[in-house]
């Protein structure tokens, strides 16, 4: 079963090569939600050439399954993505394309403030 995740590329990692030939490349993608999460994708093989056009802070749609396994009585799940679309926003930090973030205003209202936790 496929899945999809919007998000922004918070972080590419260099590709990791293992003596039995096998590759692979994790990224990580911060979600837009109410309470936004960082998940860690990878792509094996021949897909970590997938991220190669993309940069950090870009918008993205990542197609994935999700794999799990055991290993010695301890059970694992990997997020693989297979296809990367960009959504055509973003394109880098704020400061890459010259930009200066504005700082937070902090002018919530009282009963909203409580609800940002982050759990």
């Amino acid at each position: 079963m496929a899945y999809e995740l919007a998000g922004t590329i918070k972080v590419v990692f260099e590709i990791q090569s293992f003596p039995s030939g096998f590759s692979k490349r994790e990224f990580v993608v911060t979600t837009e939600d109410r309470y936004p999460q960082d998940v860690k994708f990878e792509c094996v093989k021949e897909k970590t050439e997938l991220l190669d056009k993309f940069s950090e802070g870009e918008k993205v749609n990542v197609s994935f399954d999700i794999r799990g396994n055991e290993y010695n009585d301890r059970y694992y799940v990997n997020l693989q993505a297979w296809k990367i679309d960009g959504t055509g926003e973003g394109g880098g930090t704020a400061e890459s394309k010259g930009e200066v973030p504005l700082p937070a205003q902090g002018n919530e209202p009282a009963d909203e403030a409580e609800d940002n936790i982050p759990f």
